[in-house]
C-alpha cells in the first residue's frame, strides 16, 4: 500500500511539472481565495473541491495521454492527433462544468 501511494506522490511530483497541470492547480487555488471570501456554505464547498478536482485530475489524464501519444509517434499522425484532442476535449468539459458552478454559485450569491 505505501508504494501505492509512493508511486501517486511521484506521479503528482511529475504533473505539477507541466505547465497545464499548475495552471489548472493555481486556478483552483482561486476558487478556493474566492470561496473563501464569498463564505461559501457546506454544499458549495463540496460543490468547488469536487470541480477543482475533476478539472485537475482531467488535466493530468489529458497530460498523460499526450505524452504516450508523443512516445509512441514523434512524426505527425492524425489518429494520434485526435485521440489527443479528443483527451483536451474532457478537460474543456471538464473546466465548462466547474466554471458553471462557480458562476451559478455567485449569482446565487447576488441575488440573496
Amino acid at each position: 500500500m505505501r508504494k501505492k501511494f509512493a508511486d501517486s506522490f511521484n506521479g503528482l511530483k511529475i504533473a505539477i511539472s507541466h505547465k497545464a497541470v499548475v495552471t489548472q492547480f493555481i486556478l483552483g487555488i482561486m476558487a478556493i481565495i474566492g470561496g473563501l471570501i464569498i463564505k461559501l456554505d457546506y454544499y458549495e464547498w463540496l460543490a468547488f473541491v469536487i470541480c477543482i478536482a475533476s478539472v485537475i485530475s482531467s488535466e493530468i489524464f489529458n497530460t498523460a495521454i499526450e505524452k504516450i501519444g508523443d512516445y509512441l509517434n514523434l512524426e505527425k499522425d492524425e489518429r494520434i492527433k485526435t485521440i489527443k484532442d479528443l483527451s483536451s476535449a474532457g478537460v474543456l468539459i471538464s473546466s465548462a462544468g466547474a466554471l458553471a458552478v462557480c458562476i451559478f454559485t455567485i449569482i446565487r450569491r447576488i441575488i440573496r
